[in-house]
């Protein structure tokens, strides 16, 4: 029996995948050799922007093209969404609406021995860890919490035990995420909201996960300003070689009025000052962030303000998206629609003050020793190699095929190092 699966979206979607991969290979599915047609086919799907619900579409068309009599089923974000119209695309049997029931899914293809978690991620060099599902935010441009409300936490004893198979199978860098990674704990919590002195918090499982022996690192996805505490930094400064110094921040704005129309959860002021107090806390972190252009009646002035905390935050890499209305989100029919235009030009814009603040950044690190995971070798460069470091910068380096996966230490020259010699990492 063959499997042929594909992901679009996140890193959660791409943990999903794997999960199922890995419960149905139990029963003998594998994948196909070249192009061999496969009995069954999974796309897990992407709806936060309608490009990503064009993209799904598109993939499982060409799956019913390419393989012929295969079964599809279809899950994810889009499933969710708009289930009857995935069913009525070709070859699909069915679509899996909520992701908690995966387990189930498998069941009914027979898999008996149902996994709790993952011992690897494909072919790539770092593993993701899906600690929790859900989200209970009501930002005014998101279709994701209205598709994935459900607040789920995976135990910690799972989450360790999940972390000592990923090491134990060469992966050395473990990527923790989830829908909304600060809610980690939550849906405990709200159980028992009078004994505070019980909850579980983000900082706790991360402490946990970083006192587990072995040679690897964590990195944390995705989280929000107001779960950026000084207890998940205490966790993160006791640990300086077993989790990186980097915290991708989402800021989407950084106009104190356009920030109120998204429905954001702090302002302006209050994001800088977290900024601010990561640095405080952390050797010379990497502040990583997601910005949305052209929200609906963002003004010249208005994004001007935007550019001005990016430069405030110092982020060595912003990503930028420029909005994409989503129906049934207060943002649809907001007033003040902006062109297609003008939000390229303003991506643009960001794109070239982010290559000035990621440029300042990087000069920083010159000079500094830096955990880099090697991940592949330069194409046409024999005995060079490519690699991220913990700081998120990436680095080019000297070594050998046999370190490829490993962490290293080396001295920071700039992205293109031409550095001699890397040495295990004293993790």
């Amino acid at each position: 029996m063959k499997l042929r699966t594909h992901t679009l979206g996140c890193k959660v979607n791409q943990y999903e995948t794997e999960y199922l991969r890995e419960g149905l290979a139990t029963i003998g599915y594998a994948e196909p050799e070249g192009d061999e047609p496969a009995d069954l086919c999974v796309v897990n799907t992407c709806t936060v922007t309608a490009e990503g619900d064009s993209k799904s579409r598109q993939v499982i068309r060409r799956m019913a093209r390419k393989n012929p009599g295969a079964k599809i089923v279809v899950m994810g974000c889009y499933a969710t969404r708009a289930p009857d119209e995935v069913a009525a695309l070709p070859q699909v049997t069915e679509v899996l609406t909520d992701k908690r029931e995966l387990p189930d899914l498998l069941g009914r293809f027979g898999v008996t021995d149902v996994p709790t978690g993952v011992s690897g991620l494909g072919g790539r060099s770092r593993a993701y860890l899906k600690v929790q599902d859900g989200c209970i935010l009501r930002c005014s441009f998101c279709i994701i919490p209205h598709i994935r409300p459900h607040l789920t936490s995976r135990p910690v004893e799972h989450l360790q035990d999940e972390v000592r198979r990923l090491v134990g199978n060469g992966y050395r860098e473990i990527v923790l995420t989830g829908i909304h990674l600060g809610h980690y704990g939550v849906d405990w919590n709200r159980e028992r909201p009078t004994d505070k002195a019980s909850w579980i918090r983000l900082s706790h499982l991360v402490r946990r996960l970083a006192e587990i022996p072995g040679e690897f690192r964590l990195r944390l996805s995705s989280i929000e300003a107001t779960e950026v505490t000084r207890e998940l930094l205490d966790v993160m400064a006791d640990h300086p070689k077993k989790i990186c110094p980097h915290l991708h921040i989402s800021m989407q704005s950084g106009s104190e009025s356009v920030l109120r129309r998204m429905r954001r959860r702090w302002g302006r002021q209050r994001y800088l000052d977290r900024c601010a107090m990561v640095r405080d806390r952390l050797d010379n972190p990497a502040i990583t962030t997601d910005v949305i252009v052209g929200f609906p009646g963002e003004t010249e002035a208005e994004f001007a303000e935007t550019l001005d905390a990016c430069r405030q935050a110092g982020f060595s890499k912003i990503h930028a998206f420029p909005f994409s209305r989503r129906r049934g989100t207060p943002a649809w029919d907001m007033e003040g629609q902006l062109s297609k235009e003008v939000k390229t030009q303003r991506v643009h814009e960001l794109g070239r003050l982010e290559s000035e603040l990621k440029t300042a950044y990087y000069q920083t690190l010159v000079g500094k020793q830096l955990q880099v995971l090697v991940e592949s070798e330069v194409k046409d460069k024999p005995g060079r190699f490519v690699g991220t470091s913990c700081r998120y910068a990436p680095v080019e380096v000297e070594g050998s095929r046999d370190q490829v996966g490993e962490l290293v230490e080396v001295e920071y020259a700039g992205p293109a190092s031409r550095v001699h010699g890397m040495h295990p990492s004293p993790v």
